[in-house]
């Protein structure tokens, strides 16, 4: 239906406006997401990264606005049509402008830790699950933008790794022995990384999913994880 939508929408004004201002959001995002984690990571100077990350913050704040703005004014001159692929861009604008919100989270723990971060410890846990988070991105993007349903499938599928190593992080943390302040800024990091990838599986998943089950990804896995699927 979404693909079906956007073809029907393609080369009109209102919808070119609407999804160069979402690629920004996503590209801003992406990028946020790289650069705290690298800053994490490597112990880079966290004064110059935080003007950074929250000056890209409030461009995507002031896109999502914008992007709103352009669908309520559409709407009001023509209410009754456009209204599902309207729906689908109100949600997934909110879910780019949260993944902001995550990587400013990220940003925190740089402040949080009482020293710098252990990347040999870093690596043991996380396995290069930013780098998967990345991937992550770069195909939600395609998803979204083509309306590519295989890439959104793939998306599903990564979504299930990045998840499962999340949840086993945290379980390491609480059994291990790394010092109270180290071991709560780690398994911070890892319920961060998770909430990123779910808000960018909800992006990529309005490709397949009814309007419905938008946002509702994360039950529909606990679901199948359940009934053994």
């Amino acid at each position: 239906m979404f693909k079906n939508l956007i073809s029907f929408w393609k080369g009109k004004d209102f919808l070119t406006e609407v999804l160069d201002d979402f690629k920004k959001m996503l590209d801003d995002t992406r990028y946020m997401f790289e650069s705290v984690c690298n800053g994490l990571i490597e112990g880079k100077d966290g004064s110059i990264l935080e003007k950074k990350t929250y000056e890209i913050d409030k461009k995507v704040n002031s896109l999502e606005k914008e992007i709103r703005k352009r669908i309520v004014e559409h709407l009001s001159i023509q209410p009754s049509i456009d209204v599902p692929v309207s729906l689908v861009l109100m949600s997934v604008v909110k879910d780019a402008e949260r993944v902001g919100d995550y990587c400013k989270n990220i940003f925190e723990i740089i402040n949080l830790l009482e020293k710098p971060l252990d990347k040999k410890v870093f690596e043991e846990l996380f396995n290069h699950i930013d780098k998967q988070i990345l991937e992550v991105f770069d195909k939600t993007r395609k998803a979204f933008i083509e309306s590519n349903e295989k890439v959104a499938k793939e998306i599903l599928y990564l979504e299930r790794s990045i998840v499962k190593n999340c949840d086993n992080i945290v379980k390491k943390l609480a059994k291990g022995n790394l010092s109270t302040n180290e071991a709560v800024c780690l398994a911070l990091l890892a319920r961060y990384f998770k909430r990123v990838t779910a808000h960018l599986v909800n992006i990529g998943s309005s490709v397949i999913l009814p309007i419905s089950d938008l946002d509702f990804f994360d039950e529909r896995l606990r679901h199948e994880k359940r009934e053994g699927l």
